[in-house]
């Protein structure tokens, strides 16, 4: 009995090994070997999307420097603007108080002139009045000296004395 459990045992064994040697001739030719090339194909495919990742960070990186680039450009060009508004804001509020000044002056300077026209236009009548009124006054004072014929040959005697004639 013991013998034929041996032979028995020896007979389990060698069956056994040679269905798990078959077993794993068929899993090798049918089912590793897909299941090898799904593995290979999904680390292909893992280190390929890393690879594209790696690309599209590097990328990123060139992008974001350039766009920090573009907006220290823009920022520079906003100031220069600013800059340049504020100048020309100050140059027009210049240009106008000085524009505004030589008006204020040109009217100031044209004041003074017809002031000093009217100035010469009023002395000119002023004196003409008082000519006219000491005429009138000499005319009235000489009439009243002249109706008398003794102060007449008085001062005509004192005119010819102050004349040297």
């Amino acid at each position: 009995m013991e013998k034929l459990i041996n032979e028995f045992s020896f007979g389990l064994f060698f069956w056994q090994l040679l269905i798990f040697v078959g077993l794993i001739f068929l899993l090798k030719k049918f089912a590793w070997k897909p299941i090898l090339d799904a593995v290979n194909e999904r680390e292909t495919y893992i280190k390929e999307a890393l690879s594209s990742a790696e690309k599209a960070r590097k990328e990123m990186e060139t992008l974001n420097k350039e766009n920090q680039g573009i907006i220290k450009k823009a920022r520079a060009e906003k100031e220069a603007l600013l800059k340049e508004a504020q100048q020309t804001s100050s140059r027009i509020v210049d240009d106008a108080k000085r524009q505004a000044k030589e008006a204020a002056d040109k009217i100031i300077r044209q004041a003074h002139e017809t002031i000093e026209g009217e100035k010469r236009s009023a002395i000119i009548e002023l004196k003409g009045k008082v000519a006219d009124i000491s005429v009138e006054m000499a005319e009235k004072i000489l009439k009243s000296e002249l109706d008398n014929k003794e102060k007449q040959s008085k001062f005509v005697q004192t005119l010819l004395k102050e004349t040297n004639i």
